[in-house]
């Protein structure tokens, strides 16, 4: 099987083109080539990369697709983003890398040699450039040639047409990473279950587990212009809280931070106010806000490379912590410390996690909310205090919000901690508002504190601490911003 050749993508309400238009749009254009000198961001740093991925399947060709673009309503796609696996390895990041394949050829005992198949220029001689409402240059801009896409990434590049050419016939052992183009999979004949694809999805999240300096850079400028966009999102409460959709209000100021310095938003951003909060993943952001309740905003913005921030804060509306919010508030802080205490090299992932809920279940067995005692709560068996915190308390961060979510457990969340490491340490309490275990006082409130780090030699640094944490900090934060 091949894959289909690139074609005219014409919408249905499109004007006929005449012969005599068709002659004249083919003539009398000017060159328009990139800067010479032009190459992605972190160039130096790619082929190493390349060179670990080939070390780990010697042999065998790997096939690391962008992914394909999605119809969000008849004619208009979703905005693309390439695969992050795809990034890594190319550092190509723009929405013009659709369909677009990295295929590691293997290349007897040199390793691989890189290839990436590619959907070039709009020639000016035929329709596609002003014709392809997906593709061509009048509608989505330009793209770079092939040999301009090879000085830009070091790799040698061929016509994205050609990549069913070489899926055809006798091939050599080849793994894919499935699920990213069901186009390649279908060329590929790849089953729905095939643990070699698998074990190329896991090598790929695990060799990017631990950051390099170049990375580490990338993070916290994200880190840096999420940090903006919350101090934006203060600045702008005195009119949310006039609006009838306060919280889309807040999206979208932070949102307008995100995609003004980077690529958009890490994720799509959390604006909960009141018990709204205690929905986990609460991204309708249609509410009002009350004053007298609490902000829990997290939101990320991600670079123009696509590295990925990701940070909360639970703000008081009104500027100051009532003292029961200030009460849950101090919970979720400890909790939040007590985790960031534990983490450095060779300190299990799991461990953070476990000194946050300790100290989770230690304060709700204090304020009688559990019925029975903390240890019990917190025995594997029992686990009753999930019932006000539920998740977990933080993840690895990267090129994806969750980054290296397919590495397998003894590498990731059965394993240790590494110098290099980025990652999130966010406890939460959610009490709901219909929880009768809870006194009335407690109900409908949302709390979580996210923070990232990176791993150092000795413990762990705080990216994000340009933002305030404890409550009085918070409280002086925002009336400085207010006033």
């Amino acid at each position: 099987m091949t894959l289909p050749p690139t074609g005219l993508n014409t919408g249905s309400h499109d004007l006929p083109v005449s012969p005599a238009l068709a002659s004249f749009m083919a003539t009398s254009w000017a060159a328009t080539p990139l800067p010479a000198d032009r190459r992605v961001p972190g160039y130096d740093r790619f082929p190493g990369r390349r060179a670990r991925l080939s070390a780990a399947f010697p042999g065998e060709r790997l096939i690391i697709p962008a992914g394909r673009l999605k119809v969000r309503c008849n004619d208009l796609d979703y905005r693309f983003r390439p695969h992050s696996a795809y990034v890594w390895l190319t550092g190509l990041t723009g929405e013009d890398q659709a369909d677009h394949v990295l295929v590691l050829e293997p290349a007897g005992p040199e390793g691989h040699e890189p290839v990436l198949y590619l959907r070039p220029r709009s020639p000016r001689d035929g329709g596609e450039f002003y014709r392809d409402r997906r593709y061509g240059e009048f509608w989505v801009g330009s793209r770079p040639d092939l040999a301009e896409a090879a000085r830009l990434t070091g790799v040698r590049t061929e016509h994205l047409d050609d990549l069913g050419k070489l899926l055809t016939g006798p091939q050599p052992p080849t793994r894919v990473l499935a699920g990213t183009d069901p186009l390649v999979d279908e060329a590929t004949g790849r089953p729905s279950a095939d643990h070699r694809d698998g074990e190329l999805a896991a090598v790929l999240s695990e060799l990017r587990l631990v950051k390099d300096q170049w990375e580490i850079g990338q993070l916290q400028l994200a880190v840096d212009h999420t940090t903006t966009g919350f101090e934006d999102v203060v600045r702008a409460l005195p009119t949310a809280l006039r609006h009838h959709r306060g919280e889309r209000w807040i999206e979208g100021v932070f949102d307008l931070r995100a995609r003004a310095e980077g690529n958009g938003t890490s994720y799509t951003t959390i604006a909960a106010s009141g018990a709204h909060a205690c929905v986990l993943h609460w991204i309708r952001n249609d509410g009002a806000l009350d004053p007298n309740s609490l902000l829990l905003l997290d939101a990320g913005v991600e670079t123009d490379t696509l590295y990925a921030a990701d940070i909360t804060r639970t703000l008081p509306l009104s500027g100051t912590f009532t003292p029961v919010q200030r009460q849950a508030y101090d919970l979720v802080l400890a909790a939040q410390s007590a985790g960031i205490a534990t983490l450095r090299p060779g300190a299990r992932f799991r461990d953070f996690h476990r000194a946050a809920m300790r100290v989770i279940a230690e304060g709700l067995a204090d304020w009688g909310v559990l019925p029975v005692s903390a240890e019990e709560a917190l025995a594997e068996e029992n686990g009753l205090y999930r019932r006000y915190t539920l998740c977990g308390s933080g993840h690895m961060l990267g090129l994806d919000y969750h980054d290296c979510a397919k590495s397998r457990a003894d590498r990731y969340l059965d394993g240790t901690l590494e110098e290099g490491m980025v990652l999130t340490v966010e406890p939460g309490l959610y009490l709901q508002p219909d929880d009768e275990t809870l006194p009335a006082e407690l109900r409908g409130l949302g709390i979580r504190i996210e923070d990232d780090l990176v791993i150092t030699a000795d413990g762990a640094h705080l990216m994000s601490n340009a933002l305030p944490r404890a409550a009085a900090d918070v409280e002086s934060w925002m009336a400085t911003l207010l006033s």
